[in-house]
């Protein structure tokens, strides 16, 4: 991560602390939402009332390290209605009791901070037509919390449709053009011979001869999107799929079942391992019958029984460290494990300057990883589902109802805010 002068950043702080006091001081009273455990009834639809105060043009503030990431908004007669509306715990505070807590918060003896979230973010979720909703961790979980978003594919994707949006989603896709690697156990199978020549035709339709070829492109155009400033999160395989396509740019790593024709020669010791996200000196599995893309996932590795699958958040400073403290905000340190096709990342693949913001240490495994690439930022997150252990195709969907205080998804939405931040925060 890049690192700032510690006295400049005190500076900045004492400045941004100040705005904040005179910003809020000037409220008779406060709403404050609180997200530890104990008190909140909804934690992901709170989620949801913040964005939708932001998207009301109003300015709030997220407390992080005070009651799991607490918010503050304006007091007012809407926004108390629509927490009972949503079924959010919320709570109106005096101006003193406000001042009283941003200045415990401010205190060098505590780990917290508060960050100013200024305006709703432009969210878009690239996901090929025909998917429902809870198909994907993230789209379901927008949907729930009622945070608005945008599908976008290929076709906006290619012509360059990103520069609309400022954080961006990456379904459950492959990038490598292998379908997944489900040809051994769906080869027969209606949907997947459908979405073969769905894929094909799409590839065709903007230019490609190959599906492998125009699944790089768009890898490429999101690489650009991210450089340039914009904020990408993805989960299972868009992880790790999208860094093997990156790294194998003009090679065929393709075997025949998939495009039509060979690989080429020696693939394995020609990747460009410069040109990812996150991930390094991974091998590729050539073999098309095994479900599984290379050696970044841990799934079949691992010997961990579904009882004792849990991963820990790491612990950031708040006042030095914004930014992973943010995306670790929950009511719990304790996280329960969850499988996909990628269930979590070989440490030993992992980038060093890459930040690693969960982690499972009895298979080495990173379960949450979170890195800068230009301007921008990436966050990939193990798994395919928080509240399904082990997800396959064809299984019932997640009613999060059911699931109101999941930490799991909550790591989703702190990702969802996160572009919302003050910018002088996010220099970390």
């Amino acid at each position: 991560m890049v690192t700032t002068c510690p006295f400049n950043i005190m500076i900045k702080r004492l400045v941004l602390f100040a705005l904040l006091l005179n910003a809020m001081m000037g409220w008779s009273s406060a709403i404050l939402i609180p997200m530890d455990a104990e008190s909140q009834s909804d934690h992901l639809k709170a989620y949801g009332i913040a964005f939708w105060v932001l998207d009301q043009g109003e300015e709030i503030q997220w407390l992080l390290n005070f009651r799991g990431g607490a918010f503050v908004l304006p007091n007012g007669e809407l926004i108390a209605k629509e927490c009972q509306l949503r079924g959010v715990s919320f709570e109106v505070i005096s101006e003193s009791k406000l001042s009283n807590i941003l200045e415990t918060i401010e205190s060098p003896s505590q780990n917290s901070a508060a960050v100013l979230l200024e305006k709703a973010p432009k969210i878009a979720v690239y996901s090929p037509d025909g998917k429902q909703p809870w198909d994907d961790a993230v789209t379901l979980v927008l949907t729930y919390a009622e945070i608005p978003y945008t599908i976008i594919y290929d076709h906006e994707v290619l012509s360059d449709g990103l520069a609309e949006y400022d954080w961006l989603h990456l379904h459950h896709e492959d990038f490598t053009g292998q379908y997944g690697k489900f040809y051994r156990a769906y080869r027969s199978e209606p949907w997947y011979i459908q979405q073969k020549k769905d894929a094909e035709a799409l590839a065709q339709s903007v230019g490609f001869s190959k599906v492998s070829e125009e699944k790089l492109a768009v890898a490429q155009k999101v690489k650009e999107y991210v450089i340039g400033g914009g904020f990408m999160f993805a989960m299972c395989s868009a992880t790790d799929s999208f860094d093997i396509a990156l790294s194998a740019e003009g090679l065929d790593i393709c075997e025949p079942m998939f495009d039509g024709d060979g690989t080429t020669p020696n693939y394995q010791n020609k990747l460009d391992y410069t040109q990812t996200f996150a991930f390094k000196d991974f091998l590729l599995e050539r073999n098309p019958d095994v479900y599984e893309f290379s050696s970044i996932d841990t799934t079949q590795k691992r010997q961990t029984p579904k009882d004792l699958d849990y991963f820990s958040l790491m612990e950031f400073s708040a006042k030095w460290d914004p930014i992973p403290t943010m995306l670790c905000q929950n009511h719990t340190a304790l996280i329960k494990g969850f499988m996909g096709q990628t269930t979590a990342f070989n440490s030993k693949n992992v980038k060093s300057e890459v930040l690693v913001l969960g982690r499972q240490e009895v298979n080495q495994e990173a379960r949450y990883i979170h890195g800068i690439k230009g301007k921008g930022f990436f966050t990939f997150y193990g798994g395919h589902d928080p509240e399904d252990y082990a997800h396959r195709v064809g299984d019932q969907k997640t009613e999060l109802a059911l699931h109101p205080n999941s930490p799991g998804y909550r790591l989703i939405l702190n990702n969802v805010l996160f572009p919302a931040a003050r910018k002088e925060k996010q220099k970390t």
